[in-house]
């Protein structure tokens, strides 16, 4: 069962790692890193196709990881 999860625990993390690296970054550059964090606060960025896509996976991956690190740690 250690096995099993651990496997599991290694896909996930790294299709994880994948999955962030193949998303578009948001802005470049310091100025975008400043007005970059206001636009996505007040939504005038939406995510569109590939990028939603992406985002999603990133989400369901990410609560998959934790889910599995803790189930991990219990047994």
């Amino acid at each position: 069962m250690h096995a099993l999860l651990m496997t599991l625990l290694v896909i996930v993390s790294l299709s994880l790692i994948v999955v962030v690296l193949l998303q578009s970054g948001k802005s470049a550059g310091l100025s975008g890193a400043i007005s970059g964090g206001a636009e996505q606060l007040f939504g005038k960025q939406k995510a569109r196709g590939l990028d939603l896509v992406l985002q999603r996976v990133t989400i369901v991956l990410s609560v998959l990881f934790f889910a599995l690190a803790i189930a991990i740690v219990k047994i």
